[in-house]
């Protein structure tokens, strides 16, 4: 489970922004992000809008048809958005409960 569906539930609109911020400095696909976090594209054209909108992510149309995507790693918001994920990360891997060590018996006899 990711750091964010930990905290805020499972969403399209995270689930699609996770895969966008692990995939940082990449171009993004409408289909490559469908079938990297499993949504149908109809789903993932849609939670993308309000990441358009408010700069989050940047698109780029190649040709007529083709949509592609990229985080805008120079907009504040989103900054601040993979400061807090890379700390949350850290901060919930933190908090996983430690394996138990199994101390192997040795028989002296």
């Amino acid at each position: 489970m990711s750091p964010l569906e930990k905290l805020f539930g499972k969403t399209a609109q995270l689930t699609v922004l996770e895969y966008i911020m692990k995939n940082k400095g990449e171009i993004n696909y409408l289909s490559g992000i469908a079938q990297g976090t499993g949504l149908y594209h109809s789903s993932v054209a849609r939670v993308l809008e309000p990441l358009l909108q408010n700069k989050i992510v940047i698109e780029k149309k190649i040709g007529k048809q083709i949509r592609s995507f990229y985080l805008n790693e120079e907009h504040e918001a989103t900054q601040l958005l993979i400061k807090f994920y890379d700390e949350l990360r850290l901060v919930l891997d933190e908090q996983l409960p430690s394996p138990v060590l199994e101390i192997p018996v040795v028989d002296h006899e």
